[in-house]
């Protein structure tokens, strides 16, 4: 156990009343997000006989990353530590060996946590509070969203020790069969009959803040596109299809709003994108941003993964490292910097600790203080056991992103304690096969960048490609680096304290080369291997490789380029990066007497020129810490303006589960504002309803129809410039109360020249590039559409002697 590593610490759960669960037709079973591996013992697959670990573990950065070109960035692995020869030489076993990432644990523990604490909790609701201690729970408190949804009528005493019981039993309940509903009434089943309260505050609460019944199965996803209720709670525009986005988008859809997303790109899934290559009858699904779920307990991604059927590929943490000149690490020498490593970084945590204690407003960089302490201590004086340290750092600069110098000494690992336990995984055919499933009958635009949000008193105004959205509230879930680029206008001006989070907080760089060969010349044994260099400016260059063969369906090799090398990387030409791979890998293994064929393709990453991140994740930076990731997810405008996305999620900041978490989070925060705030005032909501379905009656019988478009022709002439009202209608019928209609003027002439076109994409591109004309929602029709609807609505009256609708 390293110091100061999480793992240390003694989960116990909380001492809760016994009596809560009653045991009966109690079908639940322990967390089953674990990793299942061809070496799996029976301890690790079996959570009954081995309880999920819930302590965090090595830090692995999700790089969720994707570029616009055919270049993207690595998936976060477990840091590897490589130390002994590869599984192609003889020699004693390579060790297994972890990223340093976790020494903030004796800063910043989670004080639910009580090691002291004794338990006489039956043992299977010991194995409940372990599972929800995996998703994030406390063990013997209330979270804070709990705490502002008043699921308690009073904080401490019996009563919130039942309901922290009855969560937990809940929460348990589901996870032990994802793949269908849970209801109230199922969750009432095995709970005592006094408890029922609870079961409700309890239920709703997991419910719209998306700890159930959520995810990609059939009768989940089926129920995610339907409001639960029939309510209407208003119009939201979701800037970004990443994951926030798009798991904010259909949880909302579920809790009764009408949605729209708008993203640039012409595809979803931003900093998560899953290239297929091939060529020369090989082919592979190559992740070049997000792929690595670090850490599977509790992890949201692991459930979809579970719903779709999807085995598990645990990331094996044997690494070996090679020397320049191919040869395999000394493993004493190894061990020995391994070993020093871990002690500069124990005493840089001690330091800090008394700086945090004594001045709490200094900062230094922490590659300034291990740098310091290296030379006090004469660590790594010679060539080999410096190349080993500088090897160990450029995997800090990985897992962050950054270089070492710009890294906060105080508050860089402040997410440790939160890392979700489990083994660190990839998913067969790449991540993508989450975001396609996410993206499905969603209401998206693509190809629209968002240039402005304008928010007030009366709703929100988001500019998009040329077009208007009009909206009740926006969620923006742009990367850190778009923000940081002030590439998105805000007026009125965001707030100077939003404003200094965004500058305060960093967002970094990763790059990878992702290399498709015609066979597999490493070896299948292992998932990593790492490469020294005797050049520190460039220590994260290629320092690390991975093998995607056993998840990727071809002979996949993704090199890893971190640092100040990941900055210079852009730099270079693709032709020149791939040359200077194979170089090392040739270097490697010509000793070795294997061959090192050309590769059938190769894809380089530029997530620094990407426009739409300008990076790759965040991470505190010096003068920052975790409190700025809170501040970046504070709403603005009174409850107009939201955000969501890694840099928003203090504790799972830079991860793919981080960007998912933080999407539900912004959903539970709009519909809490929502009920609170009534979103068009009460003299006017009849008179609006009332608008809207009138509206809807005269489109069920429209002049014209083709695709997605209905059109209404202004009675009063048949001139071919007169005025015609146009509907698109979004999302398709199983999108319910989820499906979005905008409205635009155009003339009788552009409608024919509409009609004559194929394909909704194509009439959508005609629309806007050619006429020019920009859609908008009911409430945002000018004088002269409303005139037009009254004249219509006028000439049917009368047409058939009824009964006038008033709809101006």
């Amino acid at each position: 156990m390293e110091p100061g590593d999480p793992n240390s610490q003694q989960h116990d759960p909380s001492d809760n009343p016994n009596d809560v669960v009653s045991g009966e037709g109690d079908d639940s079973s322990a967390e089953t997000d674990l990793t299942l591996s061809a070496s799996a013992t029976p301890s690790e697959t079996n959570p009954q006989t081995s309880p999920p670990k819930t302590t965090p573990e090595a830090p692995v950065s999700d790089s969720q990353d994707d570029s616009s070109d055919p270049i993207q960035e690595d998936e976060p692995p477990q840091n590897p530590n490589p130390t002994e020869p590869g599984p192609t030489e003889p020699g004693p076993p390579a060790k297994k060996r972890r990223r340093r990432k976790k020494f903030f644990t004796e800063l910043n523990g989670n004080p639910s946590l009580n090691k002291n604490r004794r338990s006489e909790m039956a043992k299977d609701v010991d194995v409940e509070a372990l599972i929800a201690i995996s998703v994030g729970f406390p063990v013997d408190s209330l979270t804070e969203e709990e705490i502002e949804a008043n699921v308690v009528s009073t904080i401490g005493g019996v009563e919130q020790a039942n309901y922290i019981v009855v969560r937990n039993h809940i929460l348990t309940r589901w996870r032990s069969n994802v793949s269908v509903w849970l209801t109230r009434d199922h969750s009432l089943e095995s709970i005592r009959s006094e408890h029922k309260g609870l079961v409700d505050s309890a239920y709703h609460f997991l419910l719209h803040h998306g700890y159930i019944n959520f995810g990609l199965a059939p009768a989940i996803k089926e129920a995610k596109l339907k409001s639960f209720d029939g309510i209407e709670k208003g119009n939201v525009v979701i800037v970004g299809a990443g994951l926030a986005g798009l798991v904010a988008a259909r949880q909302l859809v579920f809790m009764g709003f009408k949605v729209v997303v708008l993203e640039g790109r012409a595809r979803p899934g931003g900093r998560v994108r899953t290239k297929k290559i091939n060529g020369d009858g090989v082919e592979a699904a190559a992740d070049l941003g997000g792929s690595v779920l670090t850490g599977i307990n509790g992890n949201p991604l692991g459930v979809l993964a579970r719903q779709l059927e999807l085995p598990l590929h645990k990331v094996r943490d044997i690494c070996p490292l090679y020397l320049p000149d191919g040869k395999s690490v000394n493993s004493e020498i190894d061990s020995k910097v391994e070993v020093s490593f871990n002690k500069l970084l124990d005493r840089v945590c001690k330091l800090r600790h008394a700086m945090i204690e004594e001045v709490r407003s200094v900062d230094v960089p922490l590659g300034t203080a291990l740098e310091a302490f290296r030379r006090v201590y004469n660590v790594a004086e010679d060539l080999e056991e410096r190349m080993l340290l500088n090897w160990h750092l450029a995997n800090l600069e990985y897992a962050n992103a950054s270089l070492m110098s710009n890294l906060s000494m105080a508050y860089w690992d402040q997410d440790d304690p939160y890392e979700m336990g489990g083994d660190h995984c990839f998913i067969p055919g790449g991540n993508e096969t989450f975001v396609r499933a996410l993206a499905e009958e969603l209401p998206i635009f693509y190809e629209r960048t968002v240039d402005s949000i304008r928010y007030g008193t009366d709703g929100v105004l988001v500019y998009a490609g040329g077009q208007e959205f009009r909206g009740d509230m926006v969620l923006c879930t742009v990367p850190l680096g778009v923000l940081k680029k002030g590439m998105i206008e805000f007026f009125p001006e965001l707030p100077q304290r939003k404003r200094d989070a965004i500058q305060r907080l960093g967002f970094g760089l990763l790059n990878k080369v992702a290399m498709l060969f015609p066979y597999n010349f490493w070896g299948g044994d292992i998932d990593t291997f790492g490469h020294l260099t005797e050049d520190q400016s460039m220590r994260g260059e290629f320092f690390l490789f991975y093998s995607y063969s056993s998840v990727s369906g071809g002979p996949l090799l993704v090199a890893l380029v971190a640092g100040d090398a990941a900055i210079k990387f852009e730099m270079m030409s693709p032709v020149e990066s791939v040359r200077r791979v194979l170089d090392i890998l040739r270097g490697i293994f010509h000793p070795k007497g294997i061959t090192v064929p050309d590769p059938v393709q190769a894809v380089c990453t530029r997530w620094g020129k990407d426009h739409f991140t300008y990076g790759s994740y965040s991470y505190v930076a010096i003068g920052s810490s975790g409190d700025d990731y809170d501040i970046l997810a504070e709403s603005v405008g009174d409850g107009r303006v939201f955000f969501a996305g890694e840099a928003t999620n203090k504790q799972y900041p830079a991860t793919m589960h981080g960007a998912f978490l933080s999407g539900m989070r912004e959903a539970a925060n709009m519909l809490r504002v929502a009920k609170r705030r009534s979103l068009i005032p009460a003299d006017k909501l009849n008179n609006v309803s009332e608008e809207s379905d009138n509206l809807n009656k005269l489109f069920e019988t429209p002049d014209l129809t083709f695709g997605s478009f209905s059109v209404l022709f202004d009675p009063r002439s048949n001139d071919l410039n007169s005025n015609s009202l146009l509907r698109v209608k979004f999302g398709g019928e199983k999108l319910d109360s989820g499906g979005l209609c905008l409205y635009g003027l155009i003339s009788r002439n552009q409608v024919i020249e509409l009609s004559q076109v194929d394909g909704d994409g194509n009439r959508m591109r005609m629309l806007n590039h050619d006429f020019g004309v920009r859609l908008v929602g009911r409430k945002g029709l000018s004088g002269v559409g409303e005139s037009v609807i009254s004249h219509i609505t006028l000439a049917r009256s009368n047409q058939n002697g009824g009964i006038k609708d008033n709809a101006a």
